[in-house]
């Protein structure tokens, strides 16, 4: 196993770093993504269930991502967790779980992408973060990654914004107000909550962040007490720190992933070009597609289905994500259309009885 485990690793880091300046070669992407199925469907208890149930129909099946809630999604044991991220939710029973035994993979695919989609003109800049260190939130994915951009492409120490589950709105402030005196370029990265609570908090106050400037937001569009549409969220955030539109990005994560994706805009437009409509950029070491929410059948490009995201990162938990969420892949990327109304999709249900050791 540990033998196996090494090879596999070796070739995920070594087909991120061949497409770290955006390329693809899917078929080694695909091979690997299978070759990482075969071996996860000896040593993942719940997706070896999956497997042989749905092995006739495809040539690895998804994992729901309700089975991390439930189930114990890992090659490895307990005692070899380093890390174990967690969702966001109202009870501990409630989350999804992700354990990592190695976070090597993690950090190489999360530095390669953000230094390809956010920081593709710029080695290090200051950074504003609206969310917490993972000091205060060690079971935080997107803390851990916002802690290593820190470490990686932070130009001094960040200013870290949202401490003790709150917004620091001085903190803020003098961040912001720092980069327009020196006309030092910022990058301010958070949740939207973050900065929908930011954005409630200033009221009058208004920034001119220095040309260059760009923000990456996650995590959704609600706040505590109303919702915000994409375009008028970028639209405010716009407005109140004085950076362009295609300068605001997405990223699109999840902590069942061990990749990210984000919007395209910000690198279009730092390399001269005339940003596209929006889309997610979707790294060559992953595979997304939409799928039949009933079936769980491929969909025709460009028509719209449950997001399915094949990992190669996903090492040692499962390496075929299916979400609910609704989206749309083609060729030029990903464009993601929210939740599925339904509670659970029908084909995602089914998927997660047979991974929790139902009879489908």
């Amino acid at each position: 196993m540990n033998q196996q485990r090494a090879s596999l690793r070796n070739r995920a880091i070594e087909l991120i770093t061949q497409l770290q300046d955006g390329g693809r070669d899917d078929e080694s992407c695909r091979q690997l993504i299978e070759d990482i199925a075969l071996y996860q469907s000896r040593h993942v208890t719940p997706y070896k269930r999956l497997y042989d149930a749905r092995r006739s129909e495809t040539a690895h099946p998804a994992m729901p991502t309700d089975v991390f809630r439930y189930a114990r999604v890992a090659a490895h044991s307990a005692d070899e967790d380093i890390r174990v991220f967690t969702s966001s939710g109202t009870t501990e029973s409630h989350r999804s779980h992700h354990y990592f035994r190695d976070l090597g993979i993690y950090a190489h695919s999360a530095r390669t992408a953000a230094r390809y989609a956010l920081f593709p003109d710029r080695q290090r800049m200051p950074l504003i973060i609206l969310a917490p260190h993972e000091r205060e939130a060690p079971h935080s994915s997107l803390s851990y990654m916002l802690s290593r951009f820190e470490d990686w492409f932070s130009l001094g120490t960040a200013s870290w914004a949202w401490r003790n589950d709150q917004l620091e709105i001085n903190a803020l402030v003098h961040a912001a107000k720092c980069a327009r005196a020196s006309r030092e370029p910022v990058a301010l990265l958070g949740t939207a909550f973050a900065f929908i609570h930011a954005e409630d908090a200033l009221k009058e106050t208004r920034f001119r962040l220095p040309s260059g400037s760009r923000i990456m937001f996650t995590g959704g569009f609600k706040g505590r007490s109303r919702s915000v549409a994409p375009d008028e969220f970028r639209a405010l955030l716009s407005a109140r720190y004085g950076v362009r539109d295609p300068w605001i990005v997405g990223e699109y994560g999840m902590t069942e992933l061990s990749s990210q994706l984000y919007e395209t805009t910000l690198r279009e437009v730092a390399h001269g070009k005339k940003p596209t409509a929006r889309r997610y950029w979707v790294p060559g070491w992953m595979q997304a597609s939409a799928v039949n929410a009933e079936t769980l059948a491929s969909v025709a490009p460009g028509e719209v289905g449950l997001l399915r995201l094949d990992d190669s990162a996903n090492l040692d938990s499962c390496v075929a994500i299916q979400t609910s969420d609704l989206g749309r892949v083609d060729s030029s990327g990903l464009v993601v259309h929210g939740r599925n109304p339904d509670a659970v999709p029908r084909g995602c249900s089914l998927s997660a009885d047979m991974a929790l050791g139902g009879s489908g």
